[in-house]
Parts: C-alpha cells; sequence; structure tokens
C-alpha cells in the first residue's frame, strides 16, 4: 500500500477518490471523481467538534467512536467496502489525511482491505489544483468570441486544447444560461477547471489553450483572477455566422433541446412548467436592461409562442421574442464590450473559417 502524494497525477487520471469528510466540507469543496461516504454525517461532526473545544481530543475521539457504532458503522463499512471493489486503484481522503482518514483505513484492514489514502487530505489536492492553475494558465490562449449563437462553445470543445468553461461551470453564461444540473461550488468548480487543464497539457508537447472569451462570471462561479488577467491580455478570433444559422442554433439549445430535457427529468406535466419557468426566468432578470415596457412585451410574446408550441410542438412562434432580444440587447452589448478589446482582435470569419485558422495558427 502507497499512500498518495502525486496529487496533480491523481487529478489529471481523475483518479477514483473516496472522501470521508462530512457531507458540508464535501459540498463547499471536491475533486473530480470523488465520492463521498462520509464517516460521520454534518450533525455527529458538530458534536465531536463541539465536544473537541470544551473537553479536548480525547474526549471527541471517544464521542466520535461513541457515534459511530453498531449497526451505522457496519451499514458505513459495507459502503467503503463497496466503493473499494468498485475502484480497487483509488484513496481515501479526509480534510487533511489526519485521523478520519486513518480510522476508515485501519477498519477496512480489519475487513481484509489495504486501501491508501492521500497524504495531507483534500487541503493538499486542493492547494495543488489551484498551484497547477497558476501554472499552466502562464502558456499562450487564443479566445473565441462572438455574438451568441455562433456556435463558439462546441468550437471550443472541437479544439485538442480547448477547454470548455461553460460546461465546466454547468451554465452557459447568459440570462437564459442555466442548465438542469447545478452548478458547483467555486471551490469545486476550480478543481475540475484544474483538472481540465492538466490533462490537456499532458496530450501534447505544445501547450496553447483555446477559451471562449467570457465574462468574469459565468452563472454563479467566477474565474480564478490568474485566468482572468491572462485572458484580458490574449488575443480574441471572433466567430461571425449568418443571422439564420445563428437562429437555428439557438432554437436547438434553449427550445428543442431545454424542453426535451426538462420533459426528461420531470416528466410531462412538471417539465413543461419547468420549462416555462427556465424562459420566463431569463427574460425576468435582464428586466431592467430591456426597460420594464420592453420587457412586459416581450413577455407576453413569450407567453403566445409557449401556447403555439404546447399547442402544435412546434418552436418557430419563439423567433417572435428572440429575434428583437438578439437585436436589441445581446448583439449590441456584446458588439460594445467587443469594440473596448479592437486591439485584440487577431482574425474575423465564419465558425469553419475561425476553426480553419485555429488549426493553422
Amino acid at each position: 500500500m502507497e499512500n498518495g502524494t502525486d496529487y496533480c497525477a491523481i487529478l489529471r487520471a481523475e483518479t477514483p477518490i473516496i472522501d470521508v469528510r462530512a457531507p458540508v466540507e464535501f459540498a463547499h469543496g471536491a475533486v473530480p471523481a470523488a465520492v463521498n461516504l462520509p464517516l460521520m454525517t454534518d450533525d455527529e461532526r458538530a458534536a465531536v467538534g463541539t465536544c473537541y473545544k470544551r473537553q479536548g481530543a480525547e474526549a471527541a475521539l471517544a464521542l466520535g467512536h461513541k457515534l459511530v457504532a453498531g449497526e451505522t458503522r457496519q451499514r458505513r463499512i459495507d459502503a467503503w467496502l463497496a466503493a473499494c471493489r468498485q475502484a480497487p486503484q483509488g484513496y481515501l481522503c479526509c480534510a487533511r489525511g489526519g485521523q478520519r482518514s486513518h480510522i476508515v483505513q485501519s477498519w477496512l484492514k480489519d475487513q481484509g482491505i489495504d486501501y491508501p489514502l492521500i497524504v495531507g487530505g483534500y487541503k493538499a489536492l486542493r492547494q495543488a489544483a489551484m498551484q497547477a492553475t497558476e501554472a499552466l494558465v502562464r502558456h499562450p490562449i487564443v479566445l473565441v468570441g462572438g455574438c451568441t449563437g455562433n456556435g463558439k462553445t462546441p468550437l471550443v470543445r472541437q479544439q485538442p486544447q480547448g477547454i470548455d468553461l461553460e460546461g465546466l461551470a454547468h451554465h452557459r453564461g447568459s440570462s437564459f444560461g442555466r442548465t438542469l444540473s447545478a452548478q458547483f461550488s467555486q471551490a469545486t468548480f476550480e478543481n475540475h477547471l484544474a483538472t481540465a487543464l492538466l490533462k490537456g497539457a499532458h496530450q501534447r508537447d505544445r501547450v496553447r489553450w483555446v477559451l471562449e472569451d467570457e465574462g468574469r462570471m459565468i452563472g454563479a462561479n467566477h474565474l480564478p483572477e490568474c485566468l482572468r488577467e491572462r485572458m484580458a491580455q490574449s488575443p480574441i478570433a471572433v466567430v461571425e455566422d449568418p443571422f439564420e444559422i445563428r437562429l437555428t442554433r439557438l432554437r436547438e439549445e434553449y427550445f428543442t433541446r431545454m424542453h426535451r430535457d426538462f420533459i426528461a427529468t420531470y416528466g410531462e406535466e412538471k417539465g413543461w412548467q419547468e420549462y416555462s419557468e427556465y424562459l420566463h426566468h431569463g427574460l425576468y432578470a435582464i428586466r431592467r436592461r430591456l426597460g420594464l415596457q420592453r420587457f412586459a412585451e416581450l413577455t407576453a410574446t413569450l407567453d403566445g409562442a409557449l401556447a403555439a408550441q404546447q399547442q402544435s410542438g412546434s418552436t418557430e412562434a419563439h423567433f417572435a421574442w428572440l429575434i428583437p432580444l438578439l437585436e436589441e440587447y445581446y448583439d449590441p452589448m456584446y458588439r460594445y464590450q467587443l469594440e473596448r478589446k479592437t486591439d485584440k482582435i487577431v482574425f474575423r470569419g465564419t465558425s469553419q473559417e475561425v476553426t480553419e485558422w485555429l488549426g493553422e495558427n
């Protein structure tokens, strides 16, 4: 049994990790391929922490063993055993590689399984992730820009060293950007980003990142400052596809696919309600920028489009509010932002032309 200290290799390989921290700790920050099978629940951990402050380490340890005993202990051991069998090449992890992972390691050993742990625990992995990001974003970066609907995200995904920031953040970056997957905590998002960078840098000798031209925030997640600073200095290739092609993409992404995903997740009735609320919320989020009268007009048009879609199954009627939204709000906003970066623009073309340019440069 060899305990883990090659943190970057563990992250890059997305090595399975049995994380025995309490659920609240795991929710605050976790690494890819980690599964949370806690030694103690949040309440048990809180009780042990209070005991530690009042009575010291020995009393806290005794309380921990009292709380996790009998059938409770056996259920948790069974869950760890199943996870070990499923991922024989994995590691145990707690907050700092201290008592919790050692206790679980000892109990597993009693069951005949010798399972290694992460030296330094999650804290060491987190530190390694942050350091890796700081180092790897120093490589050259090319940004892919353009108004919404220009297919920037799939273009980035197709690049050998394209990093899909929106995919990592589970958000498409606009007021309509939410997906059906909840966003990660900030620390978890950053850990996933570090893992993607480590994987990408490992694939080739020459590293040149291709990223979408994002703002500071992607939904609730924000870009690490070191990455944001590098992106602000990076050249931009701007995608300019015909308006009709953009509309086709947006129709597929925001109406056809989101409707399908909501129905698949929630069922017909609740799925339709969630889909309708998603579109309404997207408009509501930008009501002040639209002006309240224009917001009310577009909302009424959206209601009509939803009624038409529910009746006929066609998403055609949504163009009646989507086109003015693009022409009056999203396109002018992005063009204004791009005008401030004119000196960074190195290429303009269709998505196909930008793809070819990236391949040649």
